[in-house]
């Protein structure tokens, strides 16, 4: 017996144990069966000197305990060195003669044997003693000398390598695999998965992965992996469980997102991108994998008025191919600044069960979405509804997602531009009118994109007409026709023109050309189009203003027999306004109808009688007139000549101003007037030195002067003239008027 220094156990050694005794009694026992002469405690080792058996020359130094016990002892003795802990025979020697004492010293120890020879015994460097257990493939050995030396962990996961290196080669791959997971921290994770690759072992490579990850030193490559072992074993719980767990990210999630997709877990995928706020990454996956229109919609509608700009966007037309109408009230909503993210919660019904079972209920977009995956905004409390007291059906508690979002909620931002929609727009025709009276309608439209709404509006309006019936093109081509009617529309007419030109809308030709003046324009697209109705319209209608229609009336109307079938009694009402008016000559109007043979004599008899009439009768008039000036001029020359050559009988005998008798001194005048010569000076006219004039003619007399002095001085005004000319309707008229004024006299020569 001896006693252990380092906690003072007493050591008692036995033919088969050692045993340990304590303060608190009996402790652990080793078994090592054999004799023992002698026993020390040196460190962790139990130093043994027995008995040497003579079928033994020399024990096997890492022999485990309890060896056969020696069957002749002889005078040689054998030294062992145990370690009881780690239950190891440290070294064992055969003696050749007997040993009588054993003791430490400077940390080694000493052996004094009866012959006089001391034996010292050096302990390994902890290296050499791995080296010396990695080459008896003692790796448990090995680790546990490791752990209870206390050394530092990359060198134990140094030796757990090699162990699990060892239990590969032998074809023990769980074990192996226990063993790289102990050393994962410091162990580079290619020269693992490497000896993994192969299907057979693709479990163990799962495992190792799911490793990396809670260790956090996957790469993006070992996501990758992982992802593919999943759906290489189809293994959908795993997945669920590696993408759900509730720590934080330990793996590269665009990668995850990406091999999900690939994979075909768009479901997961989806629940990923909405975990970590990847809102465009859940659009994309729930229009382009899962094919879930109504619920991307529903999704975007949640979002905040820059993530929702962006996917509504670029799913545009997508969305309006499946959802129009949902869609284009998301765009209204946007675009005229009255989006507001939808708001959901969580609220437990008590639905009525039926003898039949749960009948069939269509879930919404929305539960399908929160069925999927979390929705932005949700609430986490759970209301429940009360049941009534009176109802005694069968109810089972159903979760159902309701809308909790409120109109009077303002987000702010920034309201795009229209025009940025209309692309989206393109193969929905009813929806974008709506969309764009939505947006004209709205309080916050711009001043700089009103013109822009209106000329497109109106050109969707003439794109749904064509095609349709004539009364739903009647309804369509009436919006176009108001919508440019309308005061205060800021469309460009060259836009409306050329829009109503390309869709053969001539309502909309026609009041461009109206409101630019181009009154002969309108007429002759009618007559080009052949419309004998709508030239007959525009004839009456702008005929008043623009004369000359008449006249390209008339050509018109006798241009085709069928034209002139269809114009009717209108060809006789633009005669007798051609007629009334004097707007042709009746050789310009049988030259006209002369052209071609549709017009008859038939159909200008009664104009050309009634033209040959009225003239004649003004030739007669005009004849007579010219007489009786002939008649008056001669008459005024006669009485010219009688007052210069013959003299003169005044037989007046009364004053032509007081009307009292006259008498002298008397004044009388050719024009047959007397006057008492008081009377002329009452007047204020003065007789004496200069030619009296009579007061009674004189206004006339110097009317006419007036009208003779007017006429010379406008002789000489050509300008005048030619003004006159030019604005005049009966030119020979104007020209014998001044031709009457004198502007063609020679003026008298000059004596």
């Amino acid at each position: 017996m001896t006693v252990d220094p380092e906690n003072n156990d007493v050591v008692v050694a036995r033919d088969d144990a050692i045993y340990y005794y304590g303060v608190h009694g009996r402790g652990p026992s080793y078994a090592y069966e054999g004799a023992k002469k002698l026993i020390s405690v040196h460190k962790d080792y139990v130093l043994l000197v027995s008995p040497q058996s003579s079928s033994l020359t020399r024990s096997t130094p890492l022999r485990s305990f309890g060896g056969g016990v020696a069957d002749h002892l002889l005078d040689t003795s054998t030294f062992t060195i145990l370690n009881t802990d780690l239950k190891f025979i440290a070294h064992s020697e055969a003696l050749s003669s007997q040993v009588e004492a054993v003791f430490s010293a400077w940390d080694d120890i000493f052996i004094l044997t009866l012959d006089g020879k001391l034996f010292r015994y050096h302990e390994k460097t902890f290296q050499q003693k791995l080296d010396i257990l990695y080459q008896r493939n003692f790796y448990v050995l090995a680790i546990n000398l490791a752990q209870k030396a206390g050394v530092d962990p990359i060198q134990q996961n140094v030796i757990f390598r090699k162990y699990g290196d060892e239990l590969y080669q032998k074809g023990d791959y769980d074990t192996a695999m226990q063993q790289y997971l102990r050393a994962i921290d410091n162990t580079e994770p290619s020269q693992i998965i490497r000896k993994f690759l192969d299907n057979q072992r693709i479990r163990n490579l799962i495992e190792y992965l799911e490793e990396l990850h809670d260790h956090h030193k996957a790469t993006s490559d070992h996501t990758t992996l992982l992802l593919n072992c999943y759906a290489k074993l189809k293994d959908v719980a795993k997945l669920e469980a590696f993408i759900k767990s509730p720590d934080d990210l330990k793996f590269d999630l665009d990668t995850a997102i990406i091999m999900c997709r690939q994979g075909g877990y768009s479901d997961q995928a989806a629940y990923l991108a909405r975990k970590y706020d990847e809102h465009q990454l859940v659009v994309d996956i729930l229009v382009e994998d899962l094919k879930k229109y109504a619920e991307a919609l529903a999704y975007i509608w949640r979002l905040e008025p820059s993530h929702a700009y962006k996917s509504l966007t670029k799913y545009a037309i997508v969305l309006l191919e499946h959802c129009p109408k949902d869609a284009m009230q998301l765009f209204i909503d946007y675009y005229t600044g009255n989006f507001r993210p939808k708001k959901d919660a969580v609220v437990l019904q008590e639905a009525p069960v039926s003898q039949g079972g749960f009948g069939s209920m269509g879930l919404s977009a929305v539960q399908n979405l929160a069925a999927l995956l979390p929705l932005p905004y949700m609430s986490t409390n759970v209301n429940q509804t009360p049941s009534l007291a009176s109802d005694r059906k069968t109810t089972v508690r159903q979760e159902q997602i309701i809308e909790t979002a409120t109109t009077d909620e303002r987000v702010e931002y920034e309201t795009p531009k229209p025009r940025t929609a209309f692309s989206a727009f393109v193969d929905h025709p009813d929806e974008f009118v709506i969309f764009l009276e939505a947006c004209i309608s709205s309080e916050d439209l711009q001043d700089a994109e009103k013109s822009d709404l209106y000329t497109t509006l109106f050109e969707m309006y003439l794109h749904i007409s064509i095609g349709k019936p004539d009364e739903e093109k009647r309804e369509w081509e009436a919006k176009a026709r108001d919508l440019v009617e309308s005061k205060d529309i800021p469309i460009d007419t060259s836009n409306v023109f050329l829009l109503s030109d390309l869709s053969n809308f001539r309502d909309g030709t026609v009041l461009v050309k109206e409101q630019q003046g181009l009154r002969f324009d309108i007429f002759r697209s009618y007559t080009s189009a052949n419309d004998t109705a709508g030239a007959i319209k525009a004839l009456r209608k702008y005929g008043p203003e623009e004369p000359q229609l008449y006249q390209a009336a008339l050509a018109y109307f006798t241009s085709s027999p069928t034209i002139l079938l269809e114009a009717g009694s209108e060809v006789d009402a633009v005669l007798k306004k051609i007629d009334d008016d004097g707007l042709m000559a009746p050789l310009q109007v049988v030259q006209t109808l002369s052209n071609n043979a549709v017009a008859t004599m038939g159909l200008v008899k009664q104009y050309l009688s009634a033209t040959i009439e009225r003239e004649q009768s003004e030739i007669a008039s005009n004849r007579r007139l010219i007489a009786s000036f002939r008649t008056d001029t001669l008459a005024k020359e006669r009485e010219v000549e009688e007052l210069k050559t013959q003299p003169a009988t005044f037989s007046g005998t009364r004053c032509s101003t007081c009307g009292m008798a006259l008498d002298l001194p008397t004044v009388h005048f050719l024009c047959k007037h007397s006057f008492h010569q008081r009377c002329l000076n009452v007047g204020g006219v003065e007789v004496e030195g200069e030619e009296a004039e009579c007061p009674i003619c004189a206004p006339g007399n110097a009317t006419v002067r007036a009208i003779r002095r007017a006429q010379e001085e406008s002789a000489g005004r050509h300008e005048l003239f030619l003004d006159a000319l030019g604005r005049s309707g009966d030119r020979f008229g104007t020209v014998s008027e001044w031709f009457g004024r004198g502007v063609m006299s020679v003026p008298a020569a000059v004596e």
